[in-house]
């Protein structure tokens, strides 16, 4: 199970952007994390970029998997019905639950989700 924002487990460095401008200002080999853009999705394909990208429907879902998205991340409610779907099509990128606090942790891994990211982590994009 991938846990991202956990004070424990070490993870990747992780960025939030909102605009394509953003990306020139990031560290290299940093993780990007942003809503749903298909520009910024297809600018990050193009270039071989690491991203992760929340997600508010399984159409979204969709394209972020065939972009290339490392992450696709949604509500937990959400990510249950991205996860089936992902595992019925093979998706590469892997499902991610959005999560407050660490006794969610079991609630994702009975729904079966690959991994959870905490909400911390994603700020207020």
């Amino acid at each position: 199970m991938i846990l991202i924002g956990d004070a424990i487990i070490p993870y990747e460095d992780v960025v939030t952007i909102s605009k394509l401008e953003e990306i020139k200002k990031t560290r290299s080999n940093s993780l990007l994390l942003f809503k749903f853009d298909a520009e910024i999705m297809a600018y990050c394909k193009n270039n071989s970029l690491k991203y992760g990208v929340i997600v508010s429907s399984i159409k979204e879902a969709i394209y972020a998997n065939a972009l290339m998205a490392k992450y696709i991340i949604s509500d937990i409610s959400m990510a249950e019905k991205v996860q089936k779907i992902a595992q019925n099509y093979m998706f590469d990128g892997r499902i991610l639950a959005i999560i407050e606090q660490d006794s969610q942790i079991e609630a994702v891994a009975f729904a079966e989700i690959d991994g959870a990211i905490y909400k911390h982590i994603i700020g207020n994009i």
